[in-house]
């Protein structure tokens, strides 16, 4: 599953965005992951998906997973930490103690460990925290020694409350006791409220809540030019062009679908490029409206 990519860098104002690669997912089908999925959609709108996005067959999605790396004049930033080393996932087999060279293709993109200064999360699933921390002696220590973690204090709080502890959350306590309370217990992590207030000089966590609690889309102005960052709110293209379309991650339904329109309309209206953390190919590209009122999208 897991599979080397390219390093592809792209430029926004005084800022350079990297994407570091963790897992390729080429086993999900269609239908599984989006419930509503039509198979037709793609017999009236065959432009709609591009071949590096779905198998030949049209039946399994591509998807990724991986981390952005961005450099400021001022910071090193990771945006969201992917699955991890050696974190049991008993629950969620493909991401079960992982070994991947995530740290190596960070030092290749050019950034160590110790050159990180602000780590900020979308949101606290498994597939967005794993990097938080690495197993050192026995124990979860901070993967970046010299960062402050960024993250929502609604849901770390959400995730840690028995109460919450369903079927759908149980691989989320476990993520919280591995990846997150460690980063509390050391002293680095910093709770924020999600209010579209900045967090740091550029960058504002915008309230998108739905696919999680308290989920965040991370949004960044440099000299004029903007970007988003929209974590979970989009899994797959075809949700760009199909946005009332969830998929079966999204726990609350009607806010997930909210969230997905209020980004789209936010990359259009504001001209934002958007890097996404589940996208295959480049993952990044520009949203743009159909003369339907719709929206579609252009990897680039």
């Amino acid at each position: 599953m897991e599979k080397p990519t390219s390093f592809d860098t792209y430029r926004l104002g005084d800022i350079t965005v990297t994407r570091i690669p963790e897992l390729s997912l080429e086993d999900f089908p269609a239908a599984v992951v989006i419930p509503e999925w039509d198979p037709d959609i793609l017999v009236r709108h065959p432009d709609w998906i591009t071949p590096g996005s779905m198998d030949p067959a049209r039946k399994n999605l591509y998807m990724q997973v991986h981390s952005w790396l961005v450099r400021t004049p001022r910071w090193t930033i990771l945006i969201d930490t992917g699955v991890g080393n050696d974190k049991p996932r008993p629950f969620t087999p493909g991401f079960d103690r992982l070994s991947t060279p995530f740290l190596e293709r960070l030092a290749k993109a050019g950034a160590q460990p110790e050159d990180i200064d602000y780590v900020l999360m979308t949101h606290l699933h498994v597939d967005h925290v794993g990097w938080n921390t690495r197993l050192e002696g026995g124990r979860w220590v901070p993967t970046f020694p010299n960062a402050r973690y960024l993250f929502s204090g609604r849901e770390l709080q959400y995730f840690t409350d028995e109460r919450h502890h369903n079927d759908r959350n149980k691989t989320s306590f476990i993520v919280q006791r591995d990846s997150v309370l460690p980063l509390v217990d050391a002293g680095v992590a910093e709770l924020i409220e999600v209010d579209g207030s900045e967090v740091l000089e550029g960058f504002a966590f915008q309230p998108t809540p739905g696919h999680s609690i308290d989920h965040a889309s991370i949004t960044v102005t440099s000299r004029g030019e903007t970007a988003i960052f929209p974590g979970d709110t989009l899994h797959h293209p075809i949700q760009i062009f199909k946005p009332e379309w969830n998929s079966m991650f999204d726990a609350f339904e009607d806010e997930a679908r909210t969230a997905r329109k209020w980004v789209l309309d936010y990359a259009a209206n504001e001209n934002a490029r958007l890097f996404s953390t589940h996208f295959p190919e480049s993952a990044v590209g520009e949203v743009r409206r159909r003369g339907d009122g719709g929206f579609e999208w252009q990897f680039v």
